[in-house]
C-alpha cells in the first residue's frame, strides 16, 4: 500500500497550460505508474506457467494439448475477472479522498462503524486488518520469488551456473535492502522506462511464439477455461493454486491509486501491461504445445538464444523494481497501522524533501531483509516458493472484494440484488482460488497464513493493550477542566514562571501527567501553557485550514489553551509545523515557540494481575512496546528543550 501524493499539475496560468501540457502530465503519470505499480504483476509471466506444469508439484498438471489450452484460458480469464473487473473497474472506484488500498477501506469502515454503530462494519474492519497482515507475508515472499525466478534464467543460458542462483539472489536482496535508507527518488526516475522496455520485450517474444503456433489464440475463448474446469475438475482445481500467480500484484493497482490516479493506472493496464502479459502467456503456451520439454522454463526459452542473457538482466531489473514497490508498500502499511493505533510509533525517516510518500522504516526494513533471505535459503527455488505465494494473494483479494461490496452498499446505496449478484460471482471465483491454495497448506501455503496470523495478533493485541493503558492513564490524570479550575481558584498553589510550555496529551478530557506532576511536585506553571493533542482522522491528509483547533478551556485570560492538531493517517505528525499555524493574536503576540519547553509523559508498562488480557497477550503487548520510537523524535520536538516525565502503569 503506498502513501504517495498525486503529482501536481504544472504551475502557471491556465492559458499557459494547453492540451499539450496536460497530455505531457498524463503521459508522465502513466510512465510513472508503469515503474511503480506494475512491477509485481508484470513479472508474473516469468514463473506462472512454469509452476503450473511443474512435474515436482504435489498435484501436477499433465502436459497435453487440451490441458495447455485450458490452463492458458484459465490464466487469461483469471486476470480478466480479478484484475480488470474486480480491481480496475470496481474496487478502484471506492476511494478514501483519492487514496486506495485495503487500509483505505478499513478507515472507511471504521468511520461508518463509529457513525452508525454497526457491528458488521467493525467485524469487516477486523477482517481488513487481517488482509493488511497478509500483505506483510506478501512483502516477504515477493522479493524472494521474483528475484529468484529472474536469476534462475542463468540456468537456461548456462546450466553450469545453477549453483550460483541462490548466492547471486541473496547478494541482490542484501544490496536492495541496504540502499533503502537512501531513498528511491533517483532510481524511481528510470523505473518507468525500464518497465516499458520490459513489457515491449515480453509482448514481442509472445508474438513470436504465437506466430509459430497461432492455434493458441483459441484459448482466449472462455469455453476452454470452463471446459477445463468442468471436464477435468480434479486437475483444473489443483492448477488454480499456480494460476493465481498471474494476478499477484493486483493489490498494487488499488493501493497506489492516490499517487497516480485511477485513470493513469487504468490506461497503463489496458494499453500496455495487460496486452503484454497476455501475449507472453499465449506465446509460452504455444511453445509448450510445440515441445512439452519446454515446461522447465517456457518464459526464457521463448526468447531467442542470442537474447537470453540480456533478458535475464532485464528480468532481474524488473523483479528488483517489483520488490522495491512491495517493500515501500510494507513501510506505508506499517506507518498507517501505527497512525490508526494498530502498531506502536515506529521511527520513520523521510527520504525525499519533495515527495512525502517516500519513507524509510528501519525496523521494518531489517525485519523484511532477514525474512526474505531466510525464505531464499529455505526454499531455494521459485517453484517451491510459489506454493506459499498464492495463499497471501488469494486471501488479500478475497477480503478486498468482500469489503468493496460492503462499501458499495453503505456508501452508494447500490441495490441489494446487484450487490448479491456481483458478490456471488466474484467471491465464488476468489474462494475457488483460496480453496485450491489450501491444498498446498503442508507444502508452503502455511507460511503466509502464519505470517498473517502473527501480524494480526500483534496488531490487535497492541490495539487492545493501548485501550487498557489509555483508560488507566485517563483515570490517573483526572479531569482537565477540574484541574484548571483548581489552578484558577488557588486550590493548587503555584508560582507562574516566564516562558511557554507545551504538554502533549491524548485528548482534552484529562490533565497531562507531566503537567500535573509539575504543579503538584514543583509548584510552578508557565506563563503560557499549551496542552496539545494529536488526532489521526480517517482520511489520508488533512488540509492546513483544518489542521488545528484552539480551545481556551473556559478562561481566556489565564494563558492556558488546548490545541488539537489533526493529521491524516498517511501523514507523520509534525508538532512544530502545527504550532506555527497558531494565530499570534490568541496570545497577544507574546508566545515565543522558538523558546518553548516541551513536556512528554512517558509510561513504563508492567504486567499486573487484573484480568484485562490473557497473560501471553500482556507479555506480547509489553514486548511490542519496546520497539516504540522515541516520542521526541517521532513528533519532531527539539531535544534540548524537551522534558520527559515517567510513570508506571500495569496492564
Amino acid at each position: 500500500m503506498s502513501d504517495r501524493r498525486p503529482v501536481p499539475e504544472p504551475e502557471g496560468p491556465p492559458a499557459a497550460r494547453g492540451p499539450g501540457a496536460r497530455d505531457a502530465v498524463r503521459l508522465a503519470l502513466v510512465v510513472g505508474a508503469l515503474g511503480v505499480v506494475f512491477g509485481d504483476i508484470g513479472t508474473s509471466p516469468i514463473y506462472t506457467l512454469q509452476t503450473v506444469f511443474n512435474p515436482s508439484d504435489p498435484h501436477p498438471v499433465p502436459v497435453s494439448t487440451q490441458n495447455v489450452f485450458g490452463v492458458v484460458s484459465l490464466v487469461f480469464w483469471s486476470v480478466m475477472i480479478i484484475v480488470t473487473v474486480t480491481y480496475v473497474l470496481l474496487a478502484m472506484r471506492a476511494d478514501n479522498d483519492g487514496e486506495g488500498g485495503i487500509m483505505a477501506l478499513i478507515t472507511l469502515l471504521r468511520r461508518w462503524s463509529a457513525q452508525r454503530g454497526r457491528r458488521a462494519a467493525a467485524v469487516l474492519a477486523a477482517l481488513g486488518i487481517f488482509g493488511a497482515s497478509l500483505f506483510f507475508g506478501d512483502s516477504m515472499i515477493t522479493p524472494a520469488i521474483s528475484v529468484l525466478s529472474a536469476v534462475e534464467g542463468l540456468k537456461v543460458v548456462e546450466p553450469s551456473l545453477a549453483d550460483l542462483v541462490v548466492p547471486i539472489t541473496a547478494m541482490i536482496i542484501v544490496l536492495l535492502f541496504l540502499v533503502q535508507r537512501r531513498g528511491t527518488a533517483a532510481v524511481g526516475r528510470v523505473f518507468g522506462p525500464v518497465m516499458i522496455v520490459w513489457f515491449v520485450t515480453i509482448g514481442a517474444c509472445g508474438v513470436a511464439g504465437i506466430a509459430d503456433h497461432p492455434d493458441i489464440l483459441k484459448a482466449l475463448s472462455p469455453t476452454y477455461a470452463i471446459g477445463f474446469l468442468t471436464g477435468h475438475f480434479g486437475v483444473a482445481f489443483f492448477s488454480l493454486a499456480a494460476v493465481v500467480l498471474a494476478v499477484t500484484g493486483a493489490e498494487a493497482l488499488y493501493a497506489d491509486m492516490g499517487h497516480f490516479g485511477r485513470r493513469s493506472i487504468n490506461r497503463a493496464w489496458l494499453i500496455l501491461v495487460f496486452p503484454a502479459c497476455v501475449l507472453s502467456y499465449l506465446g509460452q503456451g504455444a511453445l509448450i504445445l510445440a515441445d512439452p520439454a519446454n515446461i522447465s522454463s517456457p518464459f526464457f526459452l521463448l526468447v531467442p538464444g542470442w537474447g537470453r542473457l540480456p533478458t535475464v538482466l532485464l528480468a532481474t531489473a524488473a523483479t528488483v523494481i517489483a520488490s522495491q514497490a512491495v517493500i515501500t508498500g510494507a513501510y506505508s502499511v506499517a506507518s498507517q497501522a501505527a497512525q490508526l493505533g494498530y502498531l506502536p510509533r515506529l521511527r520513520i525517516a523521510h527520504t525525499s524533501e519533495s515527495t512525502m510518500g517516500q519513507i524509510y522504516v528501519p525496523w521494518i526494513n531489517w525485519l523484511l531483509m532477514v525474512s526474505v533471505l531466510t525464505l531464499v535459503f529455505a526454499f531455494r527455488s521459485s517453484t517451491a516458493l510459489a506454493f506459499a505465494f498464492g495463499m497471501a494473494v488469494t486471501g488479500t483479494i478475497t477480503i478486498t472484494t468482500l469489503l468493496f461490496f460492503y462499501v458499495a452498499r453503505a456508501k452508494w446505496g447500490t441495490p441489494v440484488w446487484i450487490i448479491s449478484l456481483g458478490a456471488t460471482v466474484l467471491l465464488a471465483v476468489d474462494l475457488l482460488f483460496v480453496a485450491a491454495n489450501l491444498t498446498k497448506l503442508v507444502h508452503g501455503a502455511w507460511l503466509p497464513l502464519l505470517i498473517g496470523l502473527t501480524a494480526f495478533t500483534v496488531m490487535t493485541t497492541w490495539q487492545r493493550g493501548r485501550e487498557i493503558v489509555t483508560a488507566e492513564r485517563e483515570r490517573r490524570e483526572g479531569s482537565l477542566r477540574e484541574f484548571i479550575d483548581r489552578l484558577r481558584t488557588g486550590k493548587a498553589p503555584t508560582r507562574r514562571v516566564p516562558g511557554a510550555a507545551v504538554f502533549l496529551n491524548r485528548g482534552k478530557r484529562t490533565a497531562p501527567l507531566a503537567m500535573r506532576a509539575n504543579v503538584e511536585h514543583n509548584h510552578v506553571r508557565h506563563e503560557h501553557v499549551l496542552i496539545m493533542s494529536i488526532e489521526t482522522e480517517p482520511v489520508p491528509r488533512v488540509p492546513a485550514g483544518r489542521r488545528i483547533a484552539v480551545d481556551d478551556l473556559g478562561y481566556a485570560d489565564d494563558g492556558i489553551f488546548h490545541i488539537t492538531a489533526r493529521f491524516g493517517y498517511m501523514e507523520t505528525p509534525d508538532v512544530l509545523g502545527a504550532l506555527a499555524l497558531l494565530d499570534p493574536a490568541m496570545t497577544e503576540g507574546r508566545l515565543r515557540l522558538d523558546q518553548a519547553s516541551y513536556f512528554l509523559s512517558k509510561v513504563e508498562l508492567r504486567r499486573g494481575t487484573a484480568p484485562t488480557m490473557a497473560p501471553w497477550r500482556k507479555r506480547l503487548f509489553i514486548a511490542t512496546s519496546y520497539i516504540t520510537a522515541d516520542a521526541a523524535e517521532y513528533f519532531g520536538l527539539p531535544r534540548d528543550r524537551t522534558v520527559i516525565m515517567g510513570s508506571q502503569i500495569e496492564v
